[in-house]
């Protein structure tokens, strides 16, 4: 009988890191400036989860979806989303084939492994969901007939904070179907003035593939083998039962909430290195996983408290476990 070598947690960990890091650079040399933004995203990647970002345009979202597609060498698709677009238009339909005198199906751009769903909020409620069910379940069903999207799969959506005429704002329900809501926002003068000086001699930087899909499925489940300790598990609970019961909010935490947060942490803790979570790894991702699932009242829209910011109270307030140094 032949025996597989068992590969140690901590082995998984650091091949992990090394396949997240040369990832992580490869998008950084298109996306200059922005380290805490892409590991997020690539937190969604290996995650198993969904990408909001919140953000004015020309701030490199498009950029980001293209070169983590590139980097992992996955396809990728874009769909400007406009109030005119339809179901259909996202998932595909069903055409008359006149040669086999039957209907064919003809699949729609959600068939790639990354999505990107610019101004998802300028469709109607109809078409963002018919997104958002193929998100859930990973296929799409014609006729009653379904058909699986590529695995990994990963939607990157974007809506544009500033500008809400002809939009339809994505209900809390839809909100916590992604994983995380991040803002690239603009770069540094710095790092603005180096883009400036590279793009007058030179195009644009374009990623190349640096890993393949199969070795993204295997971290993905490198991801869900990160050890969680009882203390952070409760730690998880105590910060969702805390948004539950703050004054400022109407709308806490749930359940699928607080799983999101473990999912997150234990995709960051690996990412650095760990075959653990640690608090530092729940505090890192609470922001982005967290803020945009809580609905304030309307005495703290008043006030002017954002969800991030009661958050932050939050983290502020429940104390967090003990430091851990080993699984």
């Amino acid at each position: 009988m032949t025996t597989h070598p068992t590969i140690s947690p901590e082995d998984s960990a650091i091949r992990f890191k090394s396949v997240h890091d040369t990832v992580l650079a490869e998008v950084e040399r298109v996306l200059k400036g922005k380290t805490g933004a892409v590991r997020l995203a690539l937190a969604c990647v290996f995650g198993g989860g969904h990408l909001l970002i919140e953000d004015v345009p020309g701030t490199g979202k498009t950029s980001l979806a293209k070169a983590i597609a590139t980097a992992v060498s996955g396809s990728w698709q874009r769909i400007q989303f406009t109030p005119d677009l339809l179901p259909g238009d996202i998932t595909g339909v069903s055409v008359w084939d006149e040669g086999q005198r039957a209907f064919r199906y003809r699949p729609g751009p959600v068939f790639a492994n990354v999505v990107l769903a610019d101004e998802i909020n300028r469709a109607g409620p109809k078409t963002q969901s018919a997104l958002l069910e193929v998100m859930e379940e990973g296929s799409v069903t014609v006729d009653g007939v379904g058909h699986p999207v590529p695995t990994p799969f990963l939607v990157v959506a974007t809506q544009n904070p500033i500008d809400l005429e002809g939009t339809y704002q994505l209900p809390e329900a839809q909100l916590d179907r992604f994983l995380m809501r991040i803002s690239l926002g603009h770069p540094d003068v710095d790092v603005e003035t180096a883009l400036l000086a590279n793009r007058a001699v030179a195009p644009a930087p374009v990623a190349r593939p640096v890993t393949t899909l199969d070795e993204i499925t295997r971290m993905r489940e490198a991801v869900t083998a990160v050890h969680v300790a009882p203390e952070i598990a409760r730690y998880i609970a105590l910060l969702a039962q805390a948004t539950r019961a703050h004054q400022a909010l109407r709308l806490g935490l749930s359940s699928r909430g607080s799983i999101a947060l473990l999912r997150a942490a234990q995709a960051h803790a690996i990412g650095m290195g760990r075959p653990f979570v640690v608090p530092d790894d729940v505090r890192a991702v609470a922001v982005p996983v967290v803020a945009h699932r809580l609905m304030p009242t309307a005495q703290a829209q008043v006030r002017g408290a954002s969800p991030a910011t009661v958050l932050r109270e939050v983290l502020a307030s429940v104390p967090a476990p003990a430091p851990m140094v080993s699984a």
